[in-house]
This record gives C-alpha cells, structure tokens and sequence, in this order.
C-alpha cells in the first residue's frame, strides 16, 4: 500500500492563459457596456415622452396667452365703442382665457420637473469603477 495522496486536477484558473483571462474581461466590459447604452435609449426615450407632454401644455399655454391678448383687445375696442355694455362682457372673456392660460403653464411646469434624465444609467454609471477595483475587503 501506497501512503501517497494523488494530485487534485487542475482548475479551470490554474489553466487558462492570461491572454484568455484578459479576452474575457474585455468581452465582459463590452457587453457591460453595450447593455448600458441601451439602458440610456430607454431612460432618453422615456424623458422624451414626458419633455413633449410638458411641450404640448406649453404650447396651450402661449395659444392661451394669444386668446389673453386678442380679447383684451377686443375688449378696449368695444369698452370704447359703447363705453358699458359689450366691453364689459369681453373684458370677462379675456379674464377666462388668462385663468385658463395659468392654469396650462402650472400643468407644462409640472410635467417638465417630472423627468428624472436617466437615474438607472447613472446609477449602474457609478457601480462600473468600484467593480473594476480589487477587494480591499480582504486585505
């Protein structure tokens, strides 16, 4: 009988090439990376969406404004014309449409402060150096 302990095989490690190892780690960054650009279109397309929303109340606002002005005028046309009756009535109008004018741009401004940019893209941003540093853990 043979006291002598066999030799555990190889490991995968112990036998693959640097040039192997540094191929793999490239190969990783590169999909790290492809997957973060995606990310990024999905996040900029999301933030799109919602900057156009807060667009489009915008441009109701400034047709809003435009309505402000054409019946504010209107209205010293008429309150000259007959000095009581019709400019009063326009005058009304105009006070509506400058209600309705604040009212669009309080809704485009806060829709435009809901988009957040792209909070996951950043985040997984960060993440990338610190996974690229040794554990100082286990000093």
């Amino acid at each position: 009988m043979s006291t002598e302990i066999p030799e555990p095989p190889p490991t995968k490690a112990e036998t693959t090439s640097l040039g192997d190892l540094l191929g793999q780690v490239t190969a990783d960054m590169s999909t790290l990376m492809r997957q973060e650009v995606e990310l990024a279109k999905v996040e900029l397309k999301q933030s799109a969406t919602k900057a156009g929303k807060g667009a489009g109340m915008f441009a109701g606002a400034a047709l809003a404004g435009y309505f402000v002005l054409l019946f504010l005028s209107i209205t010293l046309w008429q309150a000259l014309g007959d000095l009581i009756g019709l400019g009063w009535s326009a005058l009304v109008v105009a006070v509506i449409w400058a209600i309705v004018a604040a009212i669009l741009a309080m809704r485009g401004r806060t829709e435009m402060r809901k988009i957040k940019g792209m909070p996951q893209t950043s985040e997984t941003l960060q993440e990338i150096p610190g996974t690229l540093k040794p554990n100082e853990d286990a000093r």
